[in-house]
């Protein structure tokens, strides 16, 4: 059980790593389209996850509330929320496409900033793997170990422009093709460390399952609507974002429903 747990927290660190190596054959920026459509993938399949992966299921566990089982799901999306905007005010990090940063004013450089904001967007995905392991540790059938695995694979998949996000502007900069491939993959070591926690934190309170379940929803959400839906739609015309959005809401669904 362990030699999974360590798989599936895992697979979303490597995705980042696996983006990071664009840095070494690939030309030092992003064409702009090519930014809309994966940050646009990476969005649908956040939603969706928060969805079906994380959102149903702590409903599936709150049963024996009744008509008020959404209460507690409630309470964990808006902590997740709160958690996130807290994390927003106290750490400096800049986004994308933008050129007044957010947090605490620090002299840091502009790709450290970046740098930063992709480890605050990966906070809240390795807690949904880890909750949702956890869950599946719990045999209820609501939450299972193969949902867990589809949602870190669908993690990794849009985790893969991440690690480019960070290395490629390092490469621009000067800095060595290895030294860029390893800042960008180390941008997503914050993944694991986060699932372990929440592997640790639900393992030890399991009825607090569906709070942790809206917790990770609501810290997901906030990262897309505050982060990656401005990131799409810049400029004047945004329907690549939207479309890609679309594609990745449908695999995500897609592979929830039918190997989760």
């Amino acid at each position: 059980m362990v030699g999974e747990a360590i798989r599936v927290i895992l697979i979303p660190f490597l995705g980042t790593a696996l983006g990071a190596t664009c840095v070494i054959f690939m030309k030092e920026t992003f064409n702009m389209s090519l930014q809309r459509v994966l940050t646009g993938l990476a969005a649908g399949v956040m939603v969706a996850a928060s969805i079906w992966s994380l959102l149903i299921p702590a409903i599936e566990q709150s049963a024996d509330w009744g008509r008020w089982a959404f209460v507690p799901v409630a309470a964990g999306f808006w902590l997740g929320i709160l958690f996130l905007l807290f994390l927003d005010r106290v750490i400096p990090h800049l986004h994308q496409n933008c050129d007044e940063p957010e947090g605490p004013r620090v002299p840091l450089k502009r790709t450290t900033m970046l740098m930063l904001a992709v480890a605050l967007h990966n906070v809240p995905e390795g807690m949904a793997v880890g909750v949702v392991f956890a869950g599946g540790l719990t045999g209820n059938g609501t939450v299972t170990l193969t949902g867990a695995l589809v949602l870190s694979i669908g993690i990794a998949l849009q985790n893969l422009p991440e690690g480019a996000i960070i290395s490629m502007p390092l490469r621009a900069a000067g800095m060595k093709k290895s030294s860029a491939f390893l800042r960008g993959m180390l941008s997503g070591i914050v993944e694991p460390i986060a699932a372990l926690l929440a592997i640790l934190a639900a393992g030890l309170v399991v009825p607090a399952l569906p709070y942790l379940l809206g917790f990770a929803a609501g810290a997901m959400m906030y990262v897309v609507v505050e982060g990656l839906i401005p990131e799409m739609s810049v400029g004047c015309h945004s329907n690549l974002g939207t479309l890609s959005f679309a594609l990745g809401f449908t695999v995500m669904l897609a592979m929830d429903v039918a190997l989760g």
